[in-house]
This record gives C-alpha cells, sequence and structure tokens, in this order.
C-alpha cells in the first residue's frame, strides 16, 4: 500500500487571449494528447491585462492511466533535467518550449512553435477516500507522499536528473 504511482498528467497552455492561437493550442493538445481538449476560462476581471470573467485564455488535458507511458517523451523533451524547485510535494511540474522537441511529435506549420506546461500528480493506494461521494475522509500521514519521495520515485523509475 505503500507504492508510489502516477495518477495524472496534465498538459496545458496559457495563450492569454482566445481566437486564433487558442485555436491552435487546443489543436496540438488534441494531436499530441490523443484527447479532447477544454479551454480554461478566467474567473476574475484584471482590467490592465484585458481580462474579463469568462474570457477563455488557455487549454487543458488530462491524461490518466492509459496515457502516463507519454511521460517519458515530455521527459526527454527537457533531457530528463529538473530542478528540485519544481516538486512540491506530490507533484512535479515543468515546461516544454517547443513542441517539436517532443520525440514522436511532427512539426504542423499551421500551428507554428508553441510551448506547453507539463504537471504529474502521484498518489498512493487508498487516495481515492478523498474523492469519493460517501463517507469522505482525509488521507493519514504516513500515506501523504513528501518532496523527497517524489524526487526520489523520478529517479528511480525515469532516470531523472534532479539539479540543486
Amino acid at each position: 500500500m505503500q507504492e508510489i504511482r502516477i495518477e495524472k498528467i496534465s498538459l496545458s497552455i496559457g495563450v492569454g487571449q482566445g481566437g486564433d492561437t487558442l485555436d491552435k493550442a487546443v489543436t496540438l493538445l488534441e494531436s499530441l494528447s490523443g484527447r479532447k481538449a477544454i479551454q480554461t476560462v478566467t474567473q476574475k476581471r484584471i482590467p490592465t491585462w484585458n481580462v474579463r470573467p469568462g474570457l477563455a485564455v488557455g487549454c487543458l488535458v488530462t491524461l490518466r492511466k492509459d496515457k502516463v507511458s507519454m511521460l517519458k517523451d515530455l521527459l526527454a523533451a527537457i533531457k530528463m533535467r529538473l530542478k528540485k524547485s519544481q516538486f512540491s510535494g506530490r507533484t512535479m511540474t515543468f515546461g516544454v518550449p517547443e513542441y517539436i522537441e517532443i520525440p514522436g511529435a511532427r512539426y504542423n506549420p499551421e500551428i507554428g512553435i508553441i510551448g506547453l506546461q507539463v504537471s504529474v500528480t502521484l498518489e498512493r493506494p487508498g487516495y481515492s477516500i478523498t474523492k469519493r461521494s460517501v463517507k469522505k475522509s482525509k488521507v493519514g500521514n504516513k500515506s501523504k507522499i513528501t518532496t523527497e519521495e517524489t524526487i526520489k520515485f523520478m529517479k528511480e523509475k525515469y532516470n531523472v536528473e534532479v539539479e540543486e
């Protein structure tokens, strides 16, 4: 029950405005993941950035169990190097500056060059008690995943080099 596994991988692109650039980002995420991407909308009004509530500014796709194998390609795009500051508890986040660096991704001239952000969330068996609808409960301290355990998991399982 102490074995760590990957719960999900979230790929996201923030473009800052709707329109053509957002459509290109959605197309890119759908071609990389094979899943339907959703658009993310703003919640707050920020007049200096011309942002109002309900404005689509990014897109997101979540990969679960069957698509976790894509993580090796995403890590290869950043040459298997991460900083310690990119780890936080049971999550790990890194950016891919250009999608064409991902092995197997082909350049599409209609999309151009776009970068994306990758967030990996880890879990142990039993984490589902926080998500169930009946009799929700908290995860015990022995089952919580620390930053050090996340780093150790990535080093052992994916041969990731962690820099200070």
